[in-house]
């Protein structure tokens, strides 16, 4: 009894379903024209409103006319955007000109600011810190190594000096030895002089 019910709604949609397709109508085709549309589509309509003679199409004069007509306002609808086109790409290119001008103005200036930064005026000559501590640290370095040769001929110097001191004490010392024996010397021989005048005297007398 189900399966029956079944069958018949089933039935009553497919024949409801056909008498509303063959009721409504059928897409109308879009109707091309002279007054629209591509021109592709223009010489489409142009063709099939046209008349054959042979193997030839009779155009009227008026589509011919009409279809020249949009032809040349589609070719300087397209010139005229070829023409902005070009403008703003030529506006493009001078934005892009101004962009690499302050670019090169701009590295130009951080160049000059790190020249500047890394150096300096020394007696009115642009020298770079580099160079000047390179400079100054061979100055130093050859300062250093002449005060070490100073100090080292000085010692030996006074060395030397330390030397001829202690050579110039003990010829001191040698000479206030000599000169103490030379007055002994010169003692004993005077005594030995008075002795001998007071013999020679005692025996005159």
């Amino acid at each position: 009894m189900k399966r029956s019910i079944i069958i018949a709604l089933f039935v009553c949609i497919a024949v409801c379903y056909t008498s509303l397709a063959q009721e409504s109508p059928a897409p109308e085709k879009p109707q091309n024209s002279l007054n629209s549309g591509t021109i592709e589509s223009q010489f489409d309509y142009l063709n099939d409103v046209s008349n054959n003679y042979q193997e030839y199409k009779v155009v009227k004069k008026t589509n011919l006319g009409k279809i020249k007509s949009n032809i040349l306002d589609s070719l300087k609808v397209f010139k005229d955007q070829i023409v902005e086109k070009n403008s703003k790409i030529n506006e493009q290119n001078a934005e892009i000109d101004q962009l690499n001008t302050g670019i090169k103005n701009a590295e130009n200036e951080l160049n000059e600011t790190l020249a500047a930064k890394d150096s300096f005026s020394f007696l009115g000559i642009q020298v770079y810190k580099t160079t000047y501590s390179t400079m100054m640290w061979s100055i130093i370095i050859g300062l250093g190594v002449a005060l070490a040769y100073f100090i080292y001929k000085y010692s030996n110097s006074h060395k030397v000096i330390a030397e001829t001191r202690k050579d110039l004490i003990e010829t001191k010392e040698e000479f206030e030895t000599h000169r103490k024996n030379t007055l002994e010397r010169e003692r004993k021989l005077k005594r030995q002089l008075v002795d001998e005048m007071n013999k020679k005297q005692g025996i005159t007398s």
